[in-house]
């Protein structure tokens, strides 16, 4: 996970790594709207733990985001 320079990040990503520092040991599932999404770390673990296929999310602070997710009314089989 890059070195988080808030500044540079999206609202978003600056929501997210918020809750990851809250939460560092953990897989941070991140609702939006109707999926929960990991990032980072996180998204390549679960891709790995969970059979997620490991995408993409566009860029934050110039570098492209590993994302994976689960719909949210399927999370709780995850």
């Amino acid at each position: 996970m890059p070195a988080p320079d808030l500044a540079q990040h999206t609202p978003l990503m600056r929501q997210y790594f918020a809750a990851k520092a809250e939460y560092p040991d953990t897989l941070v599932f991140f609702r939006m709207g109707d999926f929960y999404e990991l990032f980072y770390d996180d998204a390549r673990k679960a891709a790995r733990l969970l059979d997620l296929t490991l995408t993409q999310r566009g860029q934050s602070a110039g570098a492209p985001i590993p994302m994976a997710g689960v719909p949210y009314h399927a999370a709780e089989s995850y």
